[in-house]
């Protein structure tokens, strides 16, 4: 049913790693009216790795590989007497339980992370703040700043 391997979970995780980058360049680009304004003012921070070193990632990733083992042993238990068309939609009620129990895991990392780039960016007058391997030259690297800001 829903068993991730090892390496699975790190594609997850690399995921949710660029999608919160993307949600905070999305949010940057928004404040600061683009990047040609950003780039005029030279105010871009770069960050690389900030959110794989969230002090709670590792407990999350545990937690959330408990529940997927629940419910997939759920669903083998309950499915043996099951039709095809109900196997397929508890199935899919499994899945829905998986994605919602990844979302109340995630999303509380996801926004003590953004907070933690928002207030870094403040402190030094930072517009805009993008991953690290989206930049060839120049920018400010905070990625030590955001990491101690997640570890408070």
């Amino acid at each position: 049913m829903i068993k991730l391997e090892k390496k699975q979970v790190k594609i997850v995780s690399i995921l949710i790693a660029v999608v919160f980058i993307g949600s905070v360049v999305a949010l940057a680009l928004t404040q600061s009216g683009g990047v040609a304004s950003a780039a005029a003012s030279d105010k871009i921070g770069v960050g690389q790795e900030a959110m794989s070193r969230h002090p709670d990632l590792q407990n999350a990733r545990s937690q959330y590989e408990a529940a997927v083992a629940v419910i997939q042993k759920d669903f083998e238990a309950k499915a043996a007497g099951m039709s095809d068309q109900e196997k397929q939609d508890y199935y899919v009620q499994c899945q829905q339980r998986a994605q919602q129990k990844e979302r109340e895991l995630f999303e509380p990392l996801v926004q003590s992370f953004e907070a933690a780039v928002q207030k870094v960016a403040e402190a030094k007058g930072l517009t805009v703040v993008i991953d690290k391997s989206a930049v060839l030259y120049g920018g400010q690297d905070i990625t030590q700043d955001v990491i101690a800001k997640i570890g408070k």
